[in-house]
């Protein structure tokens, strides 16, 4: 292994990074391979443009003519872009996309062929669902799941394949998927949020959730990489001593990015642009050898596919760079960990952010009551929020160096809060027009520059208000975005709609003013909310503690934190919102926890592996080395070779301790691990890998990590903490 290391060490330094050529303006190559409306008009007859038009901006259903007149007309648009194969594109519940390829090629008799797409083939197909997790929706020999393609996603080619969005539901109907209670979702908070508008301008028709996503991720020499077997096999490193300069000077954040890196960026920013993926920033992160790119805003639905197909695209890309992409949420120990910021925010069809206050009263009312709402939503389900962004790889994120903890709570600034508290104090009922003018004027009048200097400066905070949006940052950054877009709209939603029956009530029960309802019923929530924010440094147990206090959730570990998921008040949420029935919840509930399980079962077989097979070996052999050190000075020397060989006999002491601990600590994870497979129930056996193999983890790292100081560099077999971040 250790020359392994040493071989992988010297092919990347003797890398020559690959030449981009950027010779076409990215608007000139944005949605090149995108079947999208420029590319529809081209292409379709006037009917079947506005049919699918009409499905993407209302909703209505294609009829199967307009279906085969769209797939006669895509597939002559992609063979004129030489594609083979077509495939419907989907992402099941493991976390990756999937595809099945099917040529176009069809034989039609007499030695004849032709290539062939009919409407049937672009609406659905049947590929075989028995091996993606269901969650025991049914049996394994009930094979049939179904893709349904979604014409809000438009079709794409990546290398010669067709690539159409679809959603994937089982044989009974039952979502299995990320895509279809995402759309469900964004139906709900269309919904919803329209009926509110409409207390603000009857125009509003229809209410789109957006998205921009920041996906961080870390960059590794692919031959580095491939000497450590836990980064290939878990993507994480289970040991290593911390390098003696990691982020300590902070001279990687925001810094002039790797010549190689950057290459890399530019390669993957133009399969971006084809892709019609509106990527827009690159730079440095916080820890050596990480790095993060941000697209411009989308709808929710569209950025949650595009990220989806970044993560896949970005290791393609990587391999011609000779680099590894670790997306996991905390590869290295010591260093920060990645996240996925999710910026959130709600917007009509006439163009107005409804998180964004404009320049009259009326205006910034309408922001206040979609702000406030917010965060009424998420005090009441903080513990549902913190249960979509949890899993084994986010575990280790949550809580360390600048990631959010695990208490979810709001940050929304000190002006945002002085104006809630000023809110507060409205008088409750009718309202004087004194009042009327005094809160128009001089508190939601002046919201607009009260924004301009809301600046942000808590990065600690886990659901956080910036300006126009708000920032879901405790997403993990391997986490399929659909996961906390279902929630968060899914919440918003039944927030809005009991909203407006409060106001209703007041305005149609005690003869009040709209202004007036939305006023009284705005103050109550105001006062019910503000356990949920908080202002300071979300570290420590002075915060626990104060949050504990409050009554808010702090769920440690992913078993804890996935129960509020199948809670009786999350299975009725997704009931009455229609996103998710009893049972779809419960399926999914099952699978994470099933994840979470194998996740740490792979992790405990591959770090015993390491351990005893890479680093004991390696520690007996370095041992011998200084036995014979010893031995020879004692020839030399006799009876005083004591005196000069004490400081080997105490290494060769230090070693055996170590080698000891590691074994020992090995054999009881082990047998843990046997004691948590014997349990039947998922959750209990989830907790016994938390709470019983897990923290076994440390010990055996602790053991492997001080025998890198000892044992000699030659010999070692894992390539460093210091070669893996500062390899550039």
């Amino acid at each position: 292994m250790s020359t392994l290391r040493f071989h992988a060490i010297k092919e990347s330094l003797a890398y020559r990074p690959v030449k981009i050529v950027e010779e076409e303006r990215r608007s000139e190559l944005f949605g090149q391979n995108v079947f999208n409306l420029n590319a529809m008009r081209q292409y379709l007859t006037n009917d079947a443009f506005l049919g699918v038009k009409n499905a993407i901006q209302f909703g209505k259903k294609i009829d199967r003519n307009i279906a085969d007149q769209v797939a006669s007309s895509m597939k002559d648009w992609a063979l004129s872009k030489h594609v083979t194969h077509y495939t419907h594109w989907f992402q099941p519940l493991t976390g990756a996309t999937a595809e099945k390829h099917d040529a176009f090629f069809e034989t039609i008799g007499d030695d004849l062929s032709i290539e062939k797409f009919g409407g049937s083939q672009l609406v659905q197909q049947e590929p075989d669902a028995s091996s993606f997790p269901h969650g025991g929706i049914r049996n394994t020999f009930e094979a049939r799941g179904y893709t349904a393609w979604d014409p809000t996603s438009p079709a794409f080619i990546y290398g010669t394949t067709l690539c159409i969005p679809t959603i994937f539901v089982a044989y009974t109907g039952e979502a299995l998927d990320y895509k279809t209670p995402l759309l469900r979702a964004l139906s709900a908070v269309d919904e919803a949020a329209t009926a509110v508008c409409k207390y603000f301008d009857k125009n509003v028709k229809k209410v789109t959730s957006s998205l921009g996503w920041e996906q961080e991720y870390f960059l590794i020499d692919k031959m580095l990489a491939a000497s450590r077997p836990d980064i290939m096999l878990t993507g994480r490193t289970l040991l290593g001593h911390s390098s003696a300069k990691g982020q300590q000077l902070d001279d990687h954040y925001f810094g002039s990015i790797p010549s190689r890196a950057l290459n890399f960026m530019k390669d993957l920013e133009k399969e971006c642009m084809l892709l019609g993926i509106p990527v827009k920033t690159r730079h440095n992160e916080v820890a050596p050898n990480q790095f993060e790119v941000a697209p411009i805003f989308e709808e929710a639905n569209l950025a949650v596919d595009h990220n989806s197909l970044l993560m896949d695209i970005m290791g393609r890309v990587a391999a011609r760079h000779n680099f590894k992409v670790l997306l996991h949420e905390k590869p290295f120990a010591g260093v920060n960990g990645s996240g996925k910021h999710n910026n959130w925010s709600l917007s009509t069809d006439t163009g107005v952010n409804l998180l964004a206050p404009g320049k009259t009263p009326m205006s910034s009312l309408q922001f206040l009551t979609f702000f406030i709402n917010t965060i009424k939503a998420v005090h009441k389900h903080e513990a549902l929020l913190r249960a979509v962004i949890a899993s084994a790889s986010n575990d280790h994120r949550l809580g360390a160096n600048e990631a959010p903890p695990a208490i979810i709570s709001v940050f929304i600034g000190e002006q945002l809060k002085k104006v809630l508290e000023e809110l507060e104090g409205v008088t409750k009922g009718k309202l004087s027009p004194k009042e009327k003018t005094e809160l128009k004027l001089n508190v939601v009048g002046k919201i607009p520059d009260v924004l301009l200097d809301n600046t942000d400066r808590n990065r600690t905070s886990p659901f956080a208000f910036t300006g126009n949006k708000f920032e879901f940052r405790a997403v993990g950054s391997m986490a399929n975005c659909g996961n906390p877009m279902t929630v968060l709209n899914t919440i918003v939603a039944k927030q809005l709609k009991d909203f407006k029956k409060e106001v209703d009530a007041l305005i149609d029960k005690k003869d009040l003013k709209k202004d007036e309802a939305v006023f009284n019923v705005l103050r109550e929530y105001i006062k019910s909310t503000k356990d949920i924010l908080f202002e300071g440094n979300s570290y420590g147990e002075a915060w626990e503690a104060e949050a504990k206090k409050r009554g808010l959730s702090n769920s440690k570990t992913t078993p804890e934190a996935l129960k509020a998921q199948i809670s009786k008040e999350s299975i009725a949420l997704f009931e009455e919102m229609n996103v998710m029935s009893a049972i779809e919840t419960k399926a999914r509930y099952e699978i994470e926890i099933e994840s979470y399980i194998m996740h740490i079962q792979i992790e405990s077989r591959v770090l015993a592996d390491i351990a005893r097979n890479h680093i004991v070996p390696t520690a007996v052999k370095y041992q011998n080395v200084l036995i014979e050190n010893v031995k020879g000075l004692k020839d030399i020397f006799e009876k005083k070779y004591l005196n000069v060989s004490k400081e080997q006999i105490t290494l060769i002491e230090e070693i055996s301790n170590h080698i000891e601990g590691i074994n020992s600590n090995v054999t009881k994870m082990v047998d843990e691990r046997r004691s948590a497979n014997k349990l039947t129930v998922m959750d209990k056996r989830a907790e016994a890998y938390s709470q019983k193999v897990m923290p076994l983890f440390d010990d055996i790292r602790y053991h492997c990590d001080k025998l890198e100081l000892l044992v000699d560099d030659e010999i070692w077999p894992l390539t460093k903490y210091r070669e893996l971040l500062f390899t550039r």
